[in-house]
């Protein structure tokens, strides 16, 4: 019994809708918008914008603790990264990277990953500045580890509560919030330092979105 065959016409349909679909995936997830690992430069506090490592980023610190965030880094372990630490914030504390050419697009599939390590009760959680001013920050976090570690939000898995820059204190659910231009991305703990035993820390941070030029 003969095989039927497949026509040249439907099989160059089918190869058409699947370079289609390829495209529609590929769309859906975006490429890196920014990386930031911060200049290997000697520890300071506050942490500064002369220690950025993004020559197309802008840093800016939040809340009565903000003088307290370091850029810390120590010669022993041989490996220790340079990264931004809060235990010597005095009260809550925030940090944002603002793109200086672009807002961006965090719809869809779009993620922020991360090297961290939090010590204590300290969580450490994404913050957002829309571009009509609005804060965010998200229900998930990233909590206590014995040492750094990676992690991978999924944006669209997140829920926001509105946030109180200036105390840098979170309030309620904000529902259906619009990523589709960003102002700022930060973090923050929502928690004053306690030293090495209770502080947050942040060795570099990445965005995957989809930039949307700013406006003039």
């Amino acid at each position: 019994m003969k095989r039927p065959q497949i026509r040249p016409v439907v099989f160059a349909l089918f190869l058409v809708l699947a370079l289609r679909l390829s495209l529609l995936m590929a769309q859906d997830r975006p490429g890196l918008f920014f990386r930031e690992d911060w200049k290997e430069i000697p520890a300071a506090k506050p942490v500064t914008q002369q220690h950025v490592n993004n020559p197309g980023l802008t840093l800016a610190r939040y809340g009565p603790g903000e003088a307290g965030i370091k850029k810390s880094h120590h010669d022993s372990p041989p490996d220790d990264p340079w990264y931004v630490w809060s235990g010597e914030a005095e009260g809550n504390w925030a940090v944002s990277l603002r793109h200086k050419h672009a807002w961006v697009d965090l719809r869809g599939m779009s993620k922020v990953r991360w090297r961290s390590k939090q010590a204590g009760f300290r969580q450490l959680r994404i913050l957002l500045k829309l571009d009509n001013g609005v804060w965010l920050v998200s229900d998930q976090y990233d909590d206590q580890s014995s040492d750094w570690r990676t992690k991978e939000f999924n944006l669209s898995d997140i829920h926001w509560r509105q946030l109180d820059i200036k105390k840098v204190a979170e309030g309620p659910w904000k529902q259906n919030a619009d990523l589709s231009r960003i102002d700022e991305i930060g973090w923050t703990d929502l928690m004053p330092g306690g030293g090495s035993g209770a502080c947050s820390r942040l060795d570099w941070i990445e965005v995957y979105g989809t930039a949307v030029p700013r406006k003039n």
